[in-house]
């Protein structure tokens, strides 16, 4: 670091210039002996230090000495013992030689990094996929559950004008066999007479059989089939009646029965679910 201080006036006999060096621990440049005066005295068992001998040790600017105006001259202190570590061994062979530019296999070795990239990133793709498709199926319904969430009925066992009553999923399912007088009937029932209007071809897909939940809507009881006011069912607990379309019709429930989810593979066989 040079720093140049500049006084006038009567302070200018004091004008100077002071270069500032920092010594390494390491050995001198130049061997020798710097005596303040007339001249350096060198050892002659040595040889001179020069531009060629100097070649591959020592920086490319060369070495550097400092002098000052009111002080003695200073040498500055080199590292030219450490030995520089050879990484060959880590390095592509494209680009070993020092005396061999890069740009000549750039390509190749910009397309074997985008290769590594590209693969890396299709297996972390892969492996994240993998682990949330896993964590997904983990919360999903067990065997026995899925088991149990459909259920084949055999429609022959039903005689007409008969209701019979099944457990899916932990609750009752009504299925009713239907005469063609109480089809009929239900299919005459005015909406505006209803609580919850529904129409009794919304809630059949084959007008003979109705399958509704057997859960009251009001507080969850199960209703009587056959019974009632209007001879479909009749909740006991709180007078709750339905007729033969699982409609509500009289007493506190405000809807009507619910229907699930069912088809006919066939003319005799319904699935629910």
């Amino acid at each position: 670091m040079m720093s140049l201080a500049a006084r006038s006036g009567p302070f200018s006999p004091y004008l100077q210039a002071t270069a500032y060096t920092v010594a390494g621990p390491l050995k001198a440049l130049v061997p020798g002996v710097v005596v303040k005066g007339e001249k350096i005295v060198l050892s002659p068992k040595k040889p001179f230090l020069c531009r060629e001998s100097l070649s591959g040790q020592s920086p490319k600017t060369g070495p550097a000495v400092t002098v000052s105006i009111n002080g003695a001259a200073g040498v500055r202190f080199a590292h030219t013992d450490i030995k520089i570590p050879d990484f060959s061994d880590y390095r592509r062979p494209d680009v070993q030689d020092a005396h061999k530019s890069s740009q000549d296999s750039s390509e190749g070795r910009r397309t074997f990094s985008y290769l590594l990239t590209g693969a890396t990133t299709v297996v972390g793709v892969y492996a994240a996929k993998t682990v949330v498709t896993q964590f997904v199926s983990s919360m999903s319904a067990s065997a026995d559950v899925l088991a149990l969430s459909k259920i084949e009925i055999k429609l022959s066992d039903i005689p007409e004008g008969k209701n019979m009553t099944f457990k899916w999923r932990g609750k009752p399912l009504f299925v009713r066999h239907r005469t063609e007088k109480e089809i009929a009937a239900e299919e005459a029932v005015s909406l505006a007479e209803l609580r919850d209007p529904q129409h009794d071809k919304d809630r059949v897909v084959n007008p003979s059989w109705v399958i509704v939940l057997g859960v009251c809507t009001h507080l969850g009881c199960v209703p009587i089939a056959n019974a009632g006011d209007y001879g479909g069912y009749y909740c006991p607990c709180h007078g709750s009646h339905y007729d033969a379309s699982g409609r509500i019709r009289k007493g506190p429930a405000p809807l009507n029965l619910e229907v699930p989810y069912y088809e006919f593979p066939d003319d005799d066989t319904v699935i629910v679910g």
